[in-house]
């Protein structure tokens, strides 16, 4: 059984997933599967290859935006943003427990100009917590109002 959590209409995070998962997301609507684990960061950890080949099946896109331990950068925050832009339904992001997915989509938010107190009331409602990455939240949001 999936943990999709609901942090927009067009965006949802979860912890990891399976192939066998991948069905479940396409039978709820998602068109995008953003995956943004490193491949082996954990030996239980399926390969990004079989996740890919299982939602490019279910005919759903993929892409890969890895977020490893050096953290956040712009060019993942703007490939993120640009997906979803182009994205022809809701994204589901996974990586090991969720929260780095919550809090790329933070950043791709407030770069698009969302208000930063409403994405972190979104993704509290989703169980995450964005604080980590609120003041680059901030910067992001004032420089998309120029």
């Amino acid at each position: 059984m999936s943990q999709f959590r609901k942090l927009s209409d067009d965006f949802y995070a979860s912890p990891q997933i399976t192939p066998q998962e991948v069905s479940e997301a396409a039978a709820m609507g998602i068109k995008l599967v953003v995956n943004n684990r490193p491949d082996g960061e954990a030996p239980d950890q399926p390969p990004g290859a079989d996740i890919e080949a299982a939602t490019r099946a279910a005919g759903m896109d993929y892409l890969a935006i890895p977020i490893g331990g050096s953290g956040f950068s712009e060019p993942q925050v703007e490939a993120l943003q640009e997906a979803l832009a182009s994205a022809q339904g809701p994204a589901l992001g996974f990586c090991r427990s969720g929260t780095r997915s919550t809090l790329l989509w933070s950043l791709a938010q407030a770069r698009s100009g969302a208000e930063p107190d409403a994405i972190a009331e979104a993704a509290a409602a989703g169980g995450y917590d964005v604080s980590p990455v609120r003041p680059a939240m901030d910067m992001f949001a004032a420089r998309a109002k120029g």
